[in-house]
Order: C-alpha cells, then structure tokens, then sequence
C-alpha cells in the first residue's frame, strides 16, 4: 500500500500542467501493479530490455518512457511501442528512432537532452546544437519522429542556487522555442524544477522506495 501512498501523496502537491513519470526501473512487475492500480499510467525504463519484458506483461493502457541514455542500435526492440523518449542527445539517434518508428508505421516523440549540468558526466546537446537540430531541414525531413520538448539533468548538489540557473537556463531556451513538453527535475529536486518551469518529472525512490540494485 505504501507505493499507492506514495503516489497520491506527490499527485495531490502537483499543479494540473505537470505530468508525472513514475520511474519504475529494477523495480518488480508487482510494484507497478500497485501503482497502475492506484491510477498511474505513465512508468519510465532506463534499460530497453527491462522495458519490453515489462511492456509484454503489463496492461496495453499504460505509456513508457525511455529515460535512460539511449543507445541507437537498441532502439528498434522498442520501436513499436515506446510513447516517449526523453534522452536523445545525437543527431545519429534521431536518424535511428525516424528509421525505426517507420517501419512500424508509427511517429515517435523525442525529447532533445540539454546539457545544462555543471559535471562532464551528464549526457546532452548544447543549446546551439540544439538551435541546429529543431531548424535544419535535415530534421524536417524526419517525418517519423516528433520533438516535443527538452530534457534537462541538473547537477548532482544541495546548491539550490546552482540547480535554479541550471533549470531557469532551460526554461528560457525552451519559451524561446514554443515547444510542448519540458522534462527537468526527479526525486530530489523536482519541486525546484517545477517551481522554474518544468511540465514533466521523473519521479523513482519518492514513490517506490530506494532501487536494489543487485536483482
């Protein structure tokens, strides 16, 4: 029950335009079972194999998300279902997603990852390459991917500062863009990210409890 608890919990203190990603990774079948049953539909993998053994047991109703740093050649085990993908962060990725979304007959949403963190391990496009990405004709002419959003990951720190300009940085260039979703902020520090902007968070150990990593 605690999961259920959880997740209205965070619900009731979300503002109506902001959706929630209920991020299920090595989590069991049975967790999202409770969560499902308690009204969430929208769950996010970071592993696509995880994902596709979950999608094969689970209710067709619910929407996944890819979150997790995204490697092309996987992309076609998840082509005929994924609803979201959050990190693309290569232009060769897209190619690969608009490839594989097409032999499905189906459009897939993007969301392009900002590097906006101040550490050298977060993934991401700078927002030139960004600017480059959503106006070049090269993407026009992908018509099998739809990009309707950013991605952000800020840095890993209590410096609620720090974390404020990285996700105000993201915002700002989102506005200038007139673009539909804005993916920033999880557990730790999605109500800041909210608070500057955010339209979508992912959410894991908040609702499901800490991960056990050694399944």
């Amino acid at each position: 029950m605690m999961i259920s608890k959880n997740l209205q919990h965070i619900k009731s203190t979300l503002p109506e335009h902001v959706t929630l990603v209920a991020v299920s990774k090595t989590k069991p079948i049975s967790d999202i079972k409770e969560a499902y049953s308690a009204g969430q539909r929208i769950f996010g993998e970071n592993k696509i194999q995880e994902m596709v053994d979950k999608y094969d047991a689970l209710p067709k109703d619910i929407e996944w998300h890819m979150i997790g740093h995204l490697q092309s050649n996987k992309v076609k085990y998840m082509a005929h279902f994924v609803n979201l993908i959050h990190g693309v962060d290569k232009f060769k990725t897209l190619k690969e997603i608009n490839k594989q979304a097409k032999k499905h007959n189906r459009v897939i949403n993007c969301l392009l990852q900002a590097k906006i963190a101040k550490e050298e391990t977060k993934f991401g496009f700078t927002f030139n390459e960004i600017e480059n990405i959503l106006t070049s004709k090269e993407t026009a002419e992908l018509q099998n991917i739809n990009i309707i959003g950013l991605m952000g990951m800020a840095t890993f720190t209590d410096n609620e500062e720090q974390l404020k300009d990285e996700f105000l940085s993201l915002k700002t260039f989102f506005d200038l863009h007139k673009l539909q979703t804005l993916s920033m902020g999880m557990s730790g520090d999605y109500k800041l990210a909210i608070e500057n902007g955010s339209t979508m968070i992912r959410v894991g150990s908040s609702i499901f409890g800490h991960r056990n990593y050694n399944q």
